[in-house]
């Protein structure tokens, strides 16, 4: 296994924007993570964005694993999923172990079904809460995943990438199944879901620059009504709440973990000027991006 597992690109702000590192015969890896928070305990401990996809198996020990803000209390035999370009935070105190495995669109999208799955699955894309799945010693996703360990510790073939391409698709369909066992409510498919989904990818791609309901329903090429109706019926939020929730986020995450300045802050956002984003906030908020960030100041 490659002793250098992640390239870190240390920005002018605080979160660490980790990329997924270059030269690996294919973007897929499984790691130790105890061994891993030792040896970048400054980077993985701390407020971090991965551009690649997380799949945590703690297997001794508890943690609290922050995600966007959200405290996640992890047991042994334990797996967590948090998809890409997720601020997130391992827990720093140590004491406990397990393995994750990381793979990038890159690996897995082979094909447009592959980029439509890892899109509308329960795992990576919950609407609704983090998933973490506490499964058995006899469980066969523990089987698969050693599978896919195994095979990446065997010199690379010509058949190695369809092996491993075909153990982690069904990694994620026996965890699929694991999580519905478990009771999830799950939403049902359907139009309005579908429509729900696309919005989401767009505000996720598009929320710095389109902040109207109506500059997405132009993208989806849908009416204002529609999709209105749709987020309502799968969420019970407006696109708008949606949209503001969104937005929101980004400007926690930007005032809690980094040192930018509030003008920056809000330009970054789409501000024109300070005082419109600082009236945003406090709307949103209920508190100005100055006492908030000061919650997060040791």
């Amino acid at each position: 296994m490659s002793k250098g597992y992640f390239i870190f690109v240390d920005m002018a702000i605080q979160i660490k924007n980790i990329l997924f590192k270059e030269g690996l015969p294919m973007e897929i890896e499984v790691i130790p993570i105890a061994a891993t928070l030792l040896k970048h305990r400054e980077n993985i401990a701390f407020p971090h964005r991965d551009n690649y996809y997380n799949i945590f198996w703690y297997q001794k020990g508890s943690a609290n694993h922050i995600v966007d803000f959200n405290p996640i209390k992890v047991k042994a035999n334990s797996f967590l999923f948090v998809n890409k370009d997720r601020v997130q935070m391992l827990d720093s105190k140590g004491g406990y172990d397990g393995k994750f495995l990381l793979f990038t669109d890159a690996f897995f999208d082979r094909y447009p079904d592959d980029t439509k799955y890892l899109r509308n699955n329960i795992l990576f894309n919950d609407l609704l809460e983090d998933p973490v799945l506490k499964v058995k010693s006899s469980s066969p996703i523990i089987s698969v995943f050693k599978e896919i360990e195994a095979e990446l510790a065997r010199s690379n073939d010509c058949i190695q990438y369809d092996l491993l391409h075909n153990h982690l698709h069904n990694f994620l369909l026996l965890a699929e199944r694991e999580r519905r066992k478990a009771g999830f409510n799950e939403i049902r498919k359907g139009e309005d879901l579908d429509y729900t989904i696309l919005f989401k990818n767009l505000l996720d791609d598009h929320f710095k620059s389109v902040k109207s309901v109506a500059g997405y329903a132009a993208m989806m090429a849908v009416s204002e009504k529609k999709l209105n109706k749709s987020t309502l019926k799968v969420l019970g939020k407006s696109p708008k709440v949606l949209i503001d929730e969104r937005v929101v986020l980004e400007a926690k995450r930007l005032l809690a973990h980094t040192t930018s300045s509030i003008k920056e802050i809000g330009f970054e956002l789409g501000f024109d000027e300070p005082t419109n984003f600082i009236k945003y906030f406090r709307k949103h908020v209920a508190s100005t991006p100055i006492d908030f960030r000061s919650k997060f100041m040791k």
